[in-house]
């Protein structure tokens, strides 16, 4: 924006009663230009707003009288700016040039008219006028630079127009969309279940605008969207509550909430920082927990918004907005992750190869943990907030920010943009013709180039081995190529359940814990192929008190060898953690090999490998009177001879392979 109401109106103000100084001699019309100017100091008693409409009016009246008068012509033209109502801006700026092209000593009217030309799409004519701002000695240093920027986004918009991207927007549908806005859509990883932000009416609502926003929730029901239901009130207050981020099992949620016009009040049982703040609450079973402020270094007297939460729900991006004289002066994407303590560690920015000079808004950080989505003013762009992607590279660094082109983005603002988990559908907000009024919530297939890693959904059920009852079970999923965790959670604690959305095409371990049980380890392979859209996997949780085997399924040996491999390590390691939390248990480390080759030789081959893991406990510092270890070889296979001859071939080797097992079991 150039300059702002206030200082222009102070400008004319100070020029009231000396007709000299405006450009008209007719008194007619300086006299209904000065009622305008008065008519912002009222109140409309339509809008409840600052009269700034009856203000328009006085000034076309004042035009009419004298087309000619400059003054009524710039503020006309700055009103319905700010009611962005571009063409009629547009006409009164040119008309202002027509009738003084210098009046602007630093030729500043034509920056202006050239922004506004953007934002209407009118390219070329938006160059033609930045030219001949450029020609200004005298023009202001901070326009120059910003017209600057936008000659390069003028450029880069007519190259983007005339290479179009694939782009199919399609409406949700009445189940989410309606007369009200809709807008900020979250969605949990299997693509099952949309949470946005609805501003409606609300009689409660003190002031000239009854509304407030709230959070609502579609469920997908045979590929429809059913109706939205509202949150529960103790989420959904009077105040505001909006841009929500869920969890990838949609048990967990982060959302904004603002006070109300006392500037302290968050809403019953909230207690804030300063502006708006992020709250959290979590689902247990059916029941949403009371929010409660974030804990730690996020939130802070600044507005915080528009949180997303990666999906090992460790990091989370925001916007947070720095304010100045009573006006929000920049906003900037930020990180803060989650430390060990439950706390939320400092808010880091991210450097200025995402974050510019200009605002930052809508992060979206991908279930893939390394594709980043936001909204920007400052890279070029197609002149208002564009829609970027980037992605971190394997240090950690993001690249360069890629646009995703015309007509995703115009010269419009884009925002509020959702991301899907394999990447292929993205939702939005806009308010274009056809919809159901208002903001709506739309979906659209992703370009490829534009696509994040694929992910795909592992979800199951932790329970206890012997009764079936539901355990809330601790959950760690490991990339064994790399070692390093991807995901640490827990499972609900009413239902047991878990989801957590995984990068396709690894493999990885899973090890889960819950106190007064054995750990219990697993792996496999997250595939795309066949059509692949989820891994299920239940979890038996052994008693501490049951003699039952627990299979160490990520101990790995080389072939037809006692060595154990690398890659067993991180279980090992578990395993000496829950022998040093349990100095009690003893337990029996147990060696078993599939029914192929020479028995004797497989019993001695099972020895040898149970005497490694041994080995390894008590180098790790475990006593060895804790333990035991016994090879079986072929003698307690787990799938006979019989079952795996009637398997199809490609799966027998699988049946052969959980046969060769390493097992420990709780002796006392």
């Amino acid at each position: 924006m150039k300059y702002t109401l206030l200082s222009f109106l102070l400008l004319c103000i100070s020029a009231c009663g000396v007709a000299q100084s405006y450009s008209t001699k007719s008194k007619k019309a300086i006299k209904l230009f000065e009622e305008g100017l008065e008519l912002p100091r009222t109140i409309d008693p339509k809008t409840g707003l600052p009269n700034y409409r009856g203000a328009i009016a006085k000034f076309e009246q004042a035009i009419d009288k004298d087309p000619n008068f400059l003054e009524a012509h710039m503020l006309a033209g700055e009103f319905y700016e700010q009611f962005r109502e571009y063409d009629k801006a547009i006409f009164h700026f040119k008309e202002a040039i027509r009738i003084n092209p210098n009046h602007m000593a630093g030729g500043s009217t034509y920056y202006y008219l050239a922004n506004l030309l953007a934002k209407e799409a009118k390219y070329d004519e938006s160059l033609k006028y930045l030219q001949t701002f450029f020609t200004y000695r005298q023009a202001n240093p901070q326009l120059i630079a910003e017209g600057r920027k936008l000659e390069a986004d003028c450029h880069f918009a007519i190259e983007a127009m005339k290479n179009p991207v694939n782009y199919d927007p399609q409406n949700l549908g009445p189940g989410v969309n309606t007369e009200n806005p809709e807008y900020f859509p979250t969605i949990t990883v299997d693509g099952k279940t949309l949470l946005f932000t609805r501003r409606i009416p609300d009689s409660r609502v003190r002031g000239p605008i009854a509304q407030q926003e709230d959070f609502f929730v579609s469920e997908l029901e045979k590929n429809r969207w059913g109706t939205a239901k509202p949150m529960p009130n103790n989420v959904n207050t009077i105040n505001n509550e909006g841009a929500p981020t869920m969890g990838p099992d949609g048990r967990s949620l982060v959302f904004v909430a603002c006070p109300d016009a006392s500037g302290v009040n968050y809403g019953e049982n909230r207690t804030g920082k300063g502006s708006c703040d992020l709250f959290y609450t979590k689902r247990l079973g059916r029941t949403w927990t009371n929010p409660v402020n974030l804990p730690g270094g996020i939130n802070s007297r600044n507005w915080e918004t528009q949180p997303s939460l990666s999906a090992d729900g460790k990091t989370l991006y925001f916007i947070r907005g720095i304010y100045g004289q009573g006006s929000r002066r920049s906003s900037d994407i930020y990180r803060s992750t989650l430390q060990a303590n439950g706390q939320w560690g400092p808010a880091e920015k991210l450097s200025d190869v995402i974050n510019t000079p200009f605002e930052e808004e809508s992060v979206l950080i991908h279930p893939d943990g390394k594709t980043l989505y936001f909204a920007s003013r400052g890279h070029q762009g197609m002149g208002g907030l564009d829609l970027f992607m980037s992605r971190m590279d394997q240090d950690g660094n993001w690249t360069r920010p890629v646009n995703l082109g015309y007509p995703i983005n115009t010269s419009a603002d884009e925002n509020s943009l959702l991301v899907d988990a394999t990447g292929e559908i993205a939702f939005f907000a806009s308010n274009r013709e056809g919809g159901y009024g208002d903001l709506d919530i739309y979906y659209f297939t992703m370009p490829e180039h534009l696509r994040p890693i694929k992910t795909l959904y592992f979800e199951g059920l932790v329970f206890d081995a012997e009764t079936k009852d539901p355990v809330p079970g601790q959950f760690q999923l490991i990339d064994l190529e790399t070692g390093k965790e991807v995901v640490f959670a827990e499972a609900d604690e009413v239902t047991g359940e878990f989801m957590v959305s995984l990068p396709i095409n690894k493999q990885y371990a899973l090890n889960v814990s819950h106190p007064g049980y054995a750990f219990y380890s697993s792996n496999f392979d997250m595939k795309s192929e066949n059509g692949l859209e989820t891994v299920q996997r239940n979890v038996p949780m052994v008693p501490l008190r049951s003699s039952l085997p627990t299979v160490l399924e990520n101990v790995f040996f080389d072939l037809s060898k006692a060595t154990l491999r690398p890659e067993s390590f991180v279980e090992l390691n578990k395993l000496v953690e829950f022998l040093n939390q349990n100095k009690s248990i003893r337990i029996e480390i147990g060696g078993h090999t599939d029914t192929r080759g020479n028995a004797d030789n497989n019993l001695a081959l099972s020895q040898a490998r149970a005497k490694s893991v041994y080995d390894f406990l008590t180098a790790k510092g475990i006593h060895p009177d804790r333990l035991e270890y016994k090879g079986y070889g072929q003698t307690m296979p787990v799938i006979s001879d019989e079952e795996i001859a009637a398997l199809p071939a490609e799966k027998q080797e699988a049946a052969h392979q959980k046969n060769r097992r390493t097992e420990y079991k709780i002796l006392n």
